[in-house]
């Protein structure tokens, strides 16, 4: 029976960018379904008493550059972005609202592309508008789903499952009930979902 790959993400996090790619040929070579799950990193955080990794600067540096050589190796392009880092509260209201609907991946992919090829300014409202209309979507009925109260509580439920099930950041991946943390783990993640 095939294995799901349940994937807990914020698109503010680069190494979440670099796995949301990976995780696409991973599901191909294993036929495991990927079920992304919206989170807000921000909540996770607070939860668990959590900081981002670049809170420690020389951590920081060398994340910069491990991440650059893991999209090298991929061939995922990578640009930091200089607004990092940048709050992704409506963003990932949308894509909560959206979970389950076939705009989805379309969403995430123009999302992460925003932040993570492109560098802008996510959380300012006309760049999201923008960003949205260009990448062929509805802005306006999108952003109406960020300030939707479903698509609120849904991203307020999957964080406060996601710190339940001891997750403290992101990308963590779950398949068959393992936790695996971070985009260099994804080696562990296919060979579980290949089981």
């Amino acid at each position: 029976m095939p294995q799901t790959i349940e994937f807990l993400f914020d698109v503010g996090s680069p190494t979440a960018y670099l796995a949301w790619h990976r995780l696409k040929g991973i599901a191909a070579r294993t036929g495991a379904s990927l079920k992304p799950v919206p989170i807000l990193l921000g909540g996770v955080f607070k939860a668990t008493g959590g900081n981002p990794p670049g809170s420690v600067a020389a951590k920081g540096r060398w994340m910069n550059e491990d991440m650059q050589r893991w999209a090298a190796r991929d061939g995922i392009e990578l640009v930091m972005n200089p607004y990092f880092p940048v709050n992704t509260l409506a963003m990932m209201r949308i894509l909560a609202g959206l979970d389950g609907d076939a705009r989805f991946a379309p969403v995430a992919d123009t999302l992460f592309a925003a932040m993570w090829r492109h560098g802008r300014n996510m959380a300012d409202p006309a760049t999201l508008h923008a960003t949205l209309g260009e990448g062929g979507h509805d802005a306006d009925a999108l952003l109406a789903l960020a300030q939707d109260p479903d698509a609120k509580a849904k991203l307020i439920a999957n964080t406060e499952a996601a710190v339940a099930r001891g997750v403290f950041g992101a990308p963590t991946c779950f398949v068959a009930g393992e936790m695996h943390f971070g985009q260099d783990r994804l080696e562990w993640v296919e060979a579980a979902a290949a089981r």
